[in-house]
């Protein structure tokens, strides 16, 4: 009786909202999950969206630095009609667009986005970490929303997680005080936290757990290859997604006992040398001293927890999740002054750059990466730049896992530039996360627009949120684009394979093959991969 209750209620929640129809209700749909009643908002065409959910415990006080402890339960009615707060954070990308509710370290929710009209539905469900760097994001971003997902028959989650030196400093007195023996990685199990919360209440709001794929991009990319490759979170999920970017080759986790030094290193020199003096620094005051000069990065570690070993000896030893992937990077990841600096592009500064950057190395990267003219420089420049930022490690981690993986691999290449943006946007600089940053200088040259896909530009085409980005003057192949990337990325969620009838037909990896790669762009193709020569010679230098 205890189990079929909750779904009982939970059924007698979705169906106090009509069926679907063409305009927006007034009736709060409710659902019962494992910590009591949530009323949520009632969207178009039948949708239901539940916001700001919490998923664990605040990490405050003694949680500060601790593994997400559960969240506890209430009593009533929990609104869920409005995102709850992002992760301590400073501005550091000044184009990413925020709906939540606040910083704060109560960060630990999510927010759900659902078709189903009964807990019988039993759709397949899509899990989004967003990115960052882990240095900053939100599952708030309109770039993320769920609802176009969710209308394509999808239960659609965000998730927070905590960031910086709240989510990743590691210490010797952590380690300690843990009952794992391990310090670091809070984001990563806040991360796994959340996907045992879906595992246990997702059936409520019509998801079915056995059907969970997890997605991101960049650090939420890598954060797809962590909870792959982590014993704690492998066996709650059945497919995952990577848009630019692995633990594999970037953001590559560190000792446990180098991210201690690094912790303790910062405690002395903030002023706090313990335990104890960091927890009672105030969060803001504390996320303050991250902006100093010289302020360590904290990012994953090998913790001998989250993670028992390295996560390219965890793929090399078949030890990750074994389920369907479809990854992929952008045409234009890096600039070629990545490489270049502010030299000019001609085929001498580049010599001179590649052979400062690699040494007695040099040789064999000029002949893979090989401008025949100055003309060709800033092409080149761009791909050795790009695919040492976060090419490689993409290719990386979907040549291992289809190696070791035993099941489909998907590979493709994103390559639509964005549009001009709109007028209004004057001489903005486009940013990182799709916004602009604006020049204070009205009479700046206004920047030159891309000539490939940027790091990030396939998010709003791949989630179908392209009308809530309003920097950019999108076309209808803009429109063309995203449809078709948004049903391939559809399809797979629901069945591991992005293929569908009239679509480009896109072929898994064969190991000891050349990979077929599909290329997405306003005439997507499916081509094979040209540059193999490439990612084998990086992974002997990177």
């Amino acid at each position: 009786m205890k189990v079929i209750l909750p779904i009982f209620l939970a059924f007698v929640g979705l169906s106090t909202v009509a069926p679907a129809q063409s305009t927006k209700t007034d009736m709060a749909p409710r659902v019962q999950i494992a910590n009591g009643i949530l009323e949520g908002v009632a969207e178009t065409g039948g949708l239901r969206a539940f916001k700001g959910i919490p998923f664990a415990a605040p990490p405050v006080g003694d949680l500060r630095w601790r593994e997400p402890q559960p969240a506890k339960n209430w009593s009533g009615v929990r609104k869920a009609d409005h995102f709850g707060p992002r992760a301590m954070q400073r501005a550091i990308f000044g184009d990413m667009n925020f709906r939540s509710d606040g910083v704060k370290e109560d960060c630990l929710y999510l927010n759900v986005w659902t078709p189903a009209k009964s807990p019988a539905d039993k759709l397949p469900v899509l899990v989004y970490f967003y990115g960052g760097g882990y240095m900053a994001g939100d599952g708030s971003e309109p770039r993320y929303d769920g609802e176009a997902m969710a209308r394509q028959g999808i239960v659609t989650l965000t998730v927070n997680y905590r960031l910086g030196v709240f989510g990743f400093m590691a210490h010797p007195e952590l380690t300690k005080e843990s009952p794992n023996h391990a310090s670091g990685n809070y984001g990563l199990l806040d991360q796994q936290a959340a996907l045992a919360w879906v595992q246990k209440n997702i059936a409520a709001f019509g998801g079915d757990p056995k059907r969970v794929t997890i997605a991101g991009e960049s650090a939420g990319s890598t954060s797809v290859s962590a909870q792959m490759a982590s014993p704690l979170s492998k066996n709650l999920i059945a497919g995952a997604i990577g848009e630019s970017g692995s633990l594999l080759g970037t953001l590559t986790p560190v000792t446990l006992a180098d991210a201690e030094a690094i912790g303790v290193k910062f405690g002395e020199s903030i002023g706090a040398p313990t335990l104890a003096a960091l927890r009672a620094m105030p969060g803001d005051q504390l996320l303050e001293t991250t902006a100093k000069p010289g302020t360590p990065r904290f990012s994953p570690c090998v913790d001998g927890y989250f993670f028992p070993k390295p996560v390219v000896a965890i793929f090399m030893a078949g030890e990750q999740a074994h389920v369907p992937l479809l990854a992929g990077w952008n045409s234009e990841e890096s600039g070629y002054k990545a490489i270049l600096g502010n030299d000019a592009p001609t085929v001498a500064n580049y010599t001179k750059a590649v052979q400062k950057l690699y040494g007695d190395r040099s040789t064999e990267i000029l002949k893979l990466y090989a401008p025949a003219t100055d003309a060709d420089v800033e092409q080149v420049a761009t791909d050795l730049a790009g695919d040492r930022f976060i090419g490689f490690s993409t290719w990386k981690w979907t040549d291992l896992h289809s190696q070791t993986g035993g099941k489909p691999v998907y590979r493709y290449f994103y390559a639509r530039p964005r549009p001009a943006m709109v007028p209004e946007m004057g001489n903005a600089t486009a940013g990182l996360a799709g916004g602009v940053v604006k020049n204070a200088d009205p009479s700046a040259p206004k920047q030159a627009p891309p000539k490939g896909a940027v790091h990030s530009a396939e998010i709003e085409y791949a989630m179908g949120n392209l009308g809530s980005n309003k920097v950019y003057a999108w076309t209808p192949d803009d429109q063309k684009v995203s449809q078709t990337m948004m049903a391939y990325f559809a399809n797979f969620i629901k069945t591991g394979n992005p293929n569908k009838a009239g679509m480009p037909r896109w072929e898994a990896i064969t190991p000891g093959k050349p990979a077929p790669v599909m290329r997405i762009d306003v005439n997507t193709q499916a081509q094979q991969e040209a540059h193999r020569d490439r990612y084998l010679f990086l992974d002997q230098v990177k």
